[in-house]
């Protein structure tokens, strides 16, 4: 007798719109983690230097200051799949621009600063409606466990992106990274255009753009939990993100050979956040800010080990730790903003504006030292 093996169910918390969203996040975080490596590397192969890196690095991060908090209050109006999927035409458009200019010559500096930017502001836009959206799809006591399931495999496609985008630099030039990074943003915009959001209740009209603003800011000040962590990570993403785009990729030109050991060790942070979002679906901190919080300390480890400088073995190393470690806090963060998800989007309009500043600034510092 022939039996027909049962059919695999998804965990009731893995519905359409959770699958939809996961498959986007992974498809987008292969082609970006392999285009952060090949937009620094651009830039050295066009004659440049640190100081240019920092530039265009700092390029994207300004329009996030600028436009966060606007981007916030678009989400709360307008269908959040929409402001979704023409973020990432922007970015698209943007990438295969700048991957045109890569292939076919040296772009002036100019150009890459402005590409930049433009991605920038499409991740400002993405960002607030992103994250309502994919807290409307959990519910239930499963919520830090789906959150984790879903940043693993996130992160797990940046493992693979940024260990094959190294390579890929390496091998065939940043350009076509570049260009890759633009398809996976059409594949995304393609899916997030798939969402239902027909379980959203229609936002009540509110008093205008800036009380909306006042209100979110009310909301964020009100709550010292809230602002404490935003504060601490104002300085923590400063450094790491300084790191991550200028100084890696200078101390991998000069001591470690070039793009693909960078992109290796970024491979190992990615392995590391795998494994902190494993570990996150075994383990619920019994206080979850806290856990959490001590995990952040970790991630002056990387900058270090970058000016000693350790091989590239030992780099790997201290990276797999901290990727565990932000992993942690990662899925402690989106938990806790989950069980206050009531007030989410307006805290959330307060809060990045905070998020982001220091790291324009110090950005631009780094770029001018270096």
């Amino acid at each position: 007798m022939v039996t027909t093996p049962p059919a695999v169910r998804r965990p009731a918390w893995a519905g359409r719109n959770y699958s939809l969203l996961t498959a986007a996040a992974i498809v987008t975080n292969l082609g970006s983690h392999g285009a952060l490596i090949a937009a620094a590397f651009a830039v050295l192969d066009s004659g440049g230097d640190g100081g240019d890196v920092g530039l265009v690095a700092a390029a994207r991060t300004l329009p996030l200051v600028l436009f966060l908090l606007i981007g916030g209050a678009v989400a709360d109006r307008l269908p959040r799949h929409h402001v979704m999927v023409a973020a990432n035409a922007l970015n698209c458009v943007s990438q295969a621009v700048f991957a045109v200019l890569v292939i076919s010559g040296t772009p002036p500096l100019w150009s890459m600063m402005l590409l930049t930017a433009l991605g920038g502001t499409g991740q400002a836009f993405f960002g607030p409606a992103a994250e309502g959206m994919l807290m409307s799809t959990v519910s239930g006591e499963q919520a830090s466990r789906a959150f984790a399931m879903y940043r693993m495999a996130m992160q797990g496609a940046g493992l693979g992106g940024a260990a094959l985008g190294g390579l890929m630099v390496a091998a065939i030039g940043p350009g076509w990274v570049l260009a890759v990074d633009a398809v996976a943003f059409a594949v995304a915009a393609a899916l997030r255009s798939l969402l239902d959001v027909s379980h959203i209740p229609v936002r009540a009209p509110g008093g205008g753009l800036l009380s909306d603003l006042r209100e979110g800011w009310r909301e964020f000040t009100g709550r010292p939990w809230l602002w404490a962590i935003v504060a601490q990570f104002s300085v923590v993403v400063a450094v790491v993100g300084a790191a991550e785009a200028v100084f890696g990729p200078l101390v991998a030109q000069d001591e470690l050979g070039g793009a693909g050991p960078w992109g290796l060790a970024l491979g190992a942070f990615g392995a590391g956040t795998v494994g902190g979002a494993f570990l996150m679906m075994r383990w619920k901190p019994r206080r979850l800010l806290l856990a959490g919080t001590l995990c952040v300390f970790p991630l002056a480890a990387p900058s270090a080990a970058l000016a000693v400088p350790l091989p590239v073995w030992g780099l790997a190393a201290v990276m797999f730790v901290s990727g565990v470690a932000i992993e942690v806090f990662g899925v402690s963060w989106m938990t806790a903003q989950h069980l206050n998800r009531s007030n989410f989007t307006r805290w959330a309009k307060a809060a990045v504006a905070l998020f982001v500043i220091g790291p324009a600034r110090n950005m631009t510092r780094t770029a001018n030292r270096i």
